[in-house]
């Protein structure tokens, strides 16, 4: 009996024995490798979405917005009646019927979404009909309050490879990682059938929210240009068009308009083709507007003088080709002034002649073509500047009319700035301000890239254009009382290695008032029909913005 209760006592000393070294090995040797397979089960990580910033106009109007909108999901092992549900949410997504199939009748999937960045109305509708199996996870999209307006310049919000909200074009793609802040991350332990359970252990870094941007997009100036360059595309029956406003002190940009356009809201509507834009991404030959630059240099360099003349006698023969005004129309003796008046073709070979093949080249760099802006828009491209052991003598006449080299929009109207601002070439900008969640706000300062000009040299070109409007082609046209420096241009379309003389692209750029430039502005129509020529089809479409300007800013004649 004694030897029993010694066994019995052994057995539960060693009993014990083996409890505390299993809780040993429990509580001691294996906890951290417990507590990361029970947390593997219990707890969540999830995403707490950042907030995009917002994007305002100069006057703080709002043109880009985040509204509440959700995510529509299924969960396919819990829809019982799917036909109802396909009949359903094919009414209220406008999605087809054989899709909504395909995605709720895989009896292996959990859970697959159906639709994103549905509005609310839709959702109530959705609910009213209580089905089982469809979820909805709050989400926002972007709103556009004046609807498409500088759709071009603002870009669109899309999502990238891995499903992630990501900007692309203009203002959304140029800055993403400042629009879309930081997500944050919240843990949260569940049981196990998902409910949360409160605990001391939830863990949460908050979301950084995107910074909001403030552009120097002037939303009348914008309104004004967007409804005049659309009349004019209709009434010039032409294929599209663009506008762009720079203050020419500054670079900061006053609007910006292309059209054919596009829809951000629902840009999956559109091809691909119309997301780019063509103030920044579009080649094109300036034609006669290119003539200012030209003529601008000669005279910085003292190559010609105010009082220098030309014998306009006919056409300049060089080598196989013949270069002719564009009228055939031949003046004689003319000044400087005389050859921007008529838009003489032959009288600007003599100008770059007389400035030199090697100045000219030396010009094209420092007005800065070749190269991109820098403008803070996604996708600005440059066209190419041949190196100086490709030009020809037959190149260097026909660029010095604007025939024969490539640029775009920006660059072009960024040119035409440091004849307006007294000689500087400025670096274009669209954000003014940009401003953080916590209030701190960064300014954005003008920049100037360098000194072109002499001041007295925009001074002498300058008249020489405001010459060109009140006594050219475009004289019948401008507005009264106001001085306005400007010119027209007509550049025929290459195609496969020859012009197209049915298809042009006409254009106007200028500056007003004179005195006091508050704005510099190319239009570009591209291939009008009712007639191809820039006095009567840029040129209009420039004064009449330019009036609205005079009117809205307040500048009298």
């Amino acid at each position: 009996m004694e030897k029993r209760l010694y066994l019995v006592f052994f057995l539960y000393i060693l009993l014990f024995f083996l409890v505390i070294i299993k809780l040993y090995y429990w509580q001691i040797s294996s906890f951290d490798r417990l507590k990361g397979l029970s947390e593997s089960q219990t707890l969540t990580t999830l995403s707490v979405p950042a907030v995009r910033g917002n994007i305002y106009a100069a006057d703080g109007s709002p043109l880009v917005l985040n509204q509440s909108a959700f995510l529509v999901y299924a969960e396919p092992q819990k829809i019982k009646k799917s036909q109802e549900v396909i009949t359903a949410l094919s009414k209220e997504l406008e999605i087809p019927s054989a899709s909504l199939s395909a995605l709720i009748s895989n009896q292996g999937l959990k859970w697959v979404s159906i639709a994103e960045k549905v509005d609310e109305k839709k959702i109530e509708a959705i609910k009213q009909y209580k089905i089982e199996g469809i979820g909805f996870t709050p989400q926002s999209k972007r709103y556009y309050p004046e609807a498409s307006m500088a759709a071009h310049l603002l870009g669109f919000l899309g999502k990238n490879a891995k499903s992630e909200n990501q900007g692309y074009f203009g203002i959304e793609g140029f800055y993403d990682e400042q629009l879309k802040g930081r997500d944050g991350i919240r843990k949260q332990e569940e049981d196990a059938v998902g409910n949360p359970i409160l605990s001391e252990r939830l863990e949460e870094i908050p979301a950084e929210n995107g910074r909001d941007l403030y552009l120097t997009i002037d939303k009348t100036a914008q309104f004004i240009t967007e409804n005049k360059l659309s009349e004019a595309i209709i009434k010039y029956g032409a294929k599209g068009g663009s506008v762009i406003i720079l203050e020419p002190k500054t670079g900061s940009v006053i609007a910006m308009a292309s059209f054919p356009a596009y829809d951000p809201l629902n840009f999956s509507n559109f091809e691909s083709k119309y997301y780019n834009n063509p103030v920044v991404s579009s080649a094109y030959e300036p034609g006669s507007t290119f003539k200012v630059l030209v003529m601008a240099a000669a005279l910085n360099e003292g190559k010609v003088k105010p009082d220098t003349k030309y014998d306009e006698t006919g056409p300049v023969e060089i080598g196989e080709y013949s270069i002719k005004t564009w009228n055939q129309k031949y003046h004689g003796e003319i000044t400087l002034a005389k050859i921007m008046e008529y838009s003489s073709n032959v009288g600007m070979v003599y100008v770059e002649n007389q400035l030199g093949h090697d100045l000219f080249l030396k010009y094209l760099d420092k007005l800065g073509f070749g190269v991109t802006t820098d403008i803070d828009l996604q996708e600005e491209s440059s066209p190419v500047i041949r190196q100086k052991g490709k030009w020809y003598p037959i190149d260097y006449a026909t660029a010095s009319f604007g025939q024969g080299i490539a640029v775009t929009p920006l660059q072009m109207v960024r040119a035409v700035s440091a004849i307006a601002n007294g000689g500087k070439l400025v670096k274009p900008y669209v954000v003014k301000m940009i401003k953080l969640q916590n209030g701190k706000i960064i300014n954005i300062s003008p920049r100037i890239i360098r000194e072109v000009f002499k001041k007295e040299t925009s001074a002498l070109i300058t008249e020489m254009m405001v010459s060109a409007v009140e006594n050219g082609e475009t004289k019948n046209i401008k507005p009264i009382g106001y001085r306005i420096a400007g010119k027209t241009g007509t550049a025929q379309i290459p195609i496969a290695g020859h012009y197209d003389t049915d298809k042009t692209i006409a254009s106007f750029i200028g500056f007003a008032p004179v005195d006091n430039p508050k704005f510099v502005m190319l239009v570009t129509i591209n291939e009008p029909t009712s007639s191809p020529w820039g006095s009567e089809t840029a040129a209009p479409v420039f004064f009449e913005i330019a009036k609205e300007l005079f009117t809205y800013y307040g500048i009298s004649p």
